[in-house]
């Protein structure tokens, strides 16, 4: 079989694609740089951008950095561009979904999967993973404030207290910090600095548990390892 077919039936990228990825040298099989046409059989690995691509009954796991503008719901009312429109432009053509969500006007790091199980691990509250976001808020921020943030604010809105974080100032920066949380409630880092009086400006998702979002720039998005994340 013909390599770009095996890329299009392992479900990485239409056969367009997989052409254009050998031609620019991205592609091995069994360790070495592969070239047009090239033939390969089932047992064969082939890899792109250094990683082992999926068998049908692998899973796939993907970094993606969301850019601004891009919501995550299937509800859309403002007809804005959707996560899961730009998913069936990677080509994979196999069902992806996100883990979690990140709001319309937040970027950065979302997972994006056909693994359920470790779906639900991620997402699982009592396992207390880290997500740390870099924020930019309306006013200089105080010692105060971010000590309230870390001891857990109670949200009126959904009638609920979160748990405590870890926060870090940028220097000497005013209007700048990081958050780290356990906790995945809707709107959460937002909703937590408008009770205590703030305006987020800008949030950024940098980094799931020991993943870090790096150079990856928006819009883009790498298969990874699940070791990556654990």
């Amino acid at each position: 079989m013909r390599l770009n077919k095996r890329l299009v039936e392992l479900g990485f990228c239409s056969r367009r694609n997989a052409d254009k990825l050998i031609k620019e040298g991205r592609v091995k099989v069994n360790g070495k740089l592969a070239s047009l046409g090239e033939q390969v059989e089932d047992i064969d690995d082939i890899e792109i951008d250094g990683d082992i691509v999926a068998k049908d009954d692998e899973k796939i796991l993907i970094a993606y950095n969301k850019p601004r503008g891009v919501v995550c719901t299937e509800s859309n009312v403002e007809k804005s561009e959707k996560i899961s429109d730009k998913i069936k432009e990677f080509g994979f053509g196999k069902r992806l979904f996100t883990v979690g969500r990140l709001d319309k006007d937040s970027t950065g790091l979302i997972l994006i999967t056909n693994d359920g199980d470790l779906a639900k691990d991620i997402t699982n509250t009592h396992k207390n993973y880290e997500k740390e976001y870099e924020v930019r808020v309306n006013k200089p921020i105080t010692s105060e404030f971010l000590k309230k943030m870390e001891r857990g604010v109670f949200i009126t809105e959904i009638n609920k207290k979160t748990k405590p974080c870890k926060t870090h100032r940028f220097g000497l920066e005013e209007y700048r910090f990081s958050i780290t949380i356990t906790q995945g409630l809707n709107r959460q880092v937002r909703r937590m600095c408008k009770e205590l009086g703030y305006h987020v400006v800008d949030l950024k998702r940098v980094r799931i548990m020991k993943l870090k979002i790096g150079n990856l720039k928006a819009g883009e998005f790498k298969i990874i390892n699940k070791s990556e994340l654990f």
